[in-house]
């Protein structure tokens, strides 16, 4: 019997049915033991399932059975997977152990093998989190060297995607997303193991969104949900998987969606519990209650997502925003944006900061950082970030009183979002285009605007923003030609008649003085200077 067990474990392992071959391996184990390819299968399965303990405990019953049938080279490599998984969960002086174990054996043995090259991966990422993209990529090419010098499969994904990463740290996101894509295609032809296969899916969407290249980032996140629908009861990978698709999802306008995937996602990342990305889940639940107007629901997230330990702002800024508190959402993104100092990070903190700085009249704060959104656009060259630089940059020149500019802007932000298929984003771009408009004398493109960007909004079920274009559309109707008040075209149609300033006051029951205000408010609104020429407007525009 045991002797089948092992035969349909391996068989499981093979089709990736991680929970098959986790409980038919470990039942053979506690019956006659196991070879260690059979261990390290067993550990690999418990890692793949959510096992981390087991999965520590498999390897490391692995490492000593390689040593003891002296196949060095694989207890090398099962060392180096004891201390990758032992410092991904944070135990960071016992995962070093291990790898200096690791390299303690290849030094005591002088063997040139495959392994010296996974013992310079954790090399080569402490350069490039330490901030030392140049020493990293270094590393990299003799990782690179090692792994075709051998033909390992996952050592060259693992070598490809580091000096990736390391070219788009250096800022050549071209060379860099040249390499992300190699490392890519070894990984869906079926090469790679997959523990590696993993970490290379996971590595590249983040450095995708790290860089702005959402498009590269959605290929990558379909191809990765797909990789692990193929698996059973996968748990490493899928909670972050869920979490990227969530947040393209609402890119998309696809908001219903995005939430029951968020939500998939926190109870996939708690089961089993203390995973750290399920902060990242809890913040994207926040996002998109906040966009919706269910404030105490968004607040609530934001908060469990600070327990976790991950960033709240600017999502926490915005919603004290649209709950009135604008002093504690201006100091929090004042905070925020001079401690951010990643270009991916000052860029998300940035749009925020405009945004509330100009509800708060602070219009120098907002052309700043609007200035400094453009020059992150122009160094990576993405259409999302061309469409935030460009709502930006829109928003500003419009509270500075320059309308044409900010029509300009704004119009060709809205086409980066529409090619973006972001239809709220793009929505939010229409209601200032409305106002820009408007300011023009454009009432009619301006109403047109703002009813385009109202049936997006209640589509998605974005309250507060429906609210904002409600109340602009009002405003809108209840303003005459070159945003002529009602009093003041009630004026104007009696200045064409041809009364006098004492003739308008007796009828509509006001001083003369008052008439004269009309008078002036008007003219420079409709850029004349005499009675003669707001009559000839009054007749040009049907007002009669």
């Amino acid at each position: 019997m045991t002797a089948d067990q092992i035969a349909r474990g391996r068989e499981a392992y093979e089709r990736y049915a991680w929970s098959d071959a986790y409980k038919l391996l470990s039942a053979a184990e506690e019956q006659t033991g196991l070879e260690p390819n059979d261990l390290e299968r067993l550990a690999m399965s418990a890692y793949l399932t959510g096992r981390d303990d087991a999965a520590v405990a498999g390897l490391e019953r692995a490492h000593r059975a390689f040593l003891a049938c002296s196949e060095l080279g694989r207890a090398v490599r099962c060392a180096f997977w004891l201390g990758m998984v032992l410092m991904q969960r944070g135990q960071h002086a016992q995962g070093g152990g291990w790898l200096a174990r690791g390299q303690r054996v290849l030094e005591e043995s002088s063997l040139d093998c495959v392994e010296q090259g996974y013992l310079l991966v954790p090399v080569a990422l402490h350069a490039l989190g330490s901030g030392d993209p140049n020493r990293a990529h270094a590393t990299l090419e003799q990782i690179a060297e090692i792994a075709d010098r051998f033909g390992d499969a996952d050592l060259i994904a693992l070598g490809r995607l580091g000096r990736g990463q390391a070219s788009v740290a250096m800022g050549d996101a071209v060379a860099g997303t040249a390499m992300l894509d190699e490392a890519m295609v070894a990984v869906t032809s079926g090469d790679v193991s997959p523990i590696a296969a993993g970490i290379v899916y996971c590595a590249v969407i983040i450095a995708c969104r790290n860089i702005f290249d959402l498009r590269r980032a959605q290929e990558w996140t379909a191809t990765l949900s797909r990789w692990c629908a193929s698996q059973q009861d996968l748990k490493p990978y899928r909670g972050q998987c869920l979490v990227h698709r969530s947040e393209i999802m609402q890119l998309r306008g696809e908001w219903s969606d995005a939430m029951a995937e968020a939500q998939r996602a926190c109870e996939h990342l708690s089961d089993p519990p203390g995973d750290p990305v399920v902060g990242m889940a809890l913040y994207q639940r926040a996002e998109l209650h906040r966009l919706r107007g269910e404030f105490a629901r968004a607040e609530k997230n934001y908060r469990e997502a600070s327990v976790w330990g991950h960033p709240v702002h600017p999502g926490l800024a915005l919603l004290w925003f649209e709950q009135g508190k604008k002093d504690a959402a201006a100091a929090a993104i004042r905070r925020v944006a001079a401690e951010a100092g990643r270009p991916v990070d000052r860029a998300r903190i940035l749009a925020a900061h405009v945004e509330i700085s100009l509800a708060t009249s602070d219009v120098g704060a907002a052309r700043g950082a609007a200035d400094e959104l453009a020059t992150i656009a122009a160094g990576f060259r993405s259409p999302y970030m061309r469409a935030v630089a460009g709502s930006a940059t829109g928003s500003v020149l419009l509270a500075e009183g320059d309308s044409v500019g900010a029509c300009v802007a704004l119009r060709e932000a809205w086409t980066a979002w529409h090619e973006l298929d972001a239809p709220y984003e793009g929505a939010v771009v229409r209601m200032l285009m409305a106002r820009a408009c408007a300011r023009l004398g454009d009432h009619d493109t301006a109403e047109m605007e703002l009813d385009a960007a109202r049936r997006v909004f209640a589509e998605l079920g974005a309250e507060p923003a429906l609210a904002k274009a409600s109340a602009l559309s009002r405003r809108a109707a209840s303003r005459g030609p070159c945003g002529l008040s009602p009093r003041e075209v009630e004026v104007l149609r009696l200045v064409a008649t041809g009364a006098t300033s004492r003739e308008i006051a007796d009828t509509l029951v006001i001083s003369e003085k008052t008439v004269s205000r009309h008078l002036s408010n008007m003219f420079t609104k409709l850029g004349v200077s005499t009675r003669a020429a707001a009559t000839a407007y009054a007749y040009e525009h049907q007002l009669l």
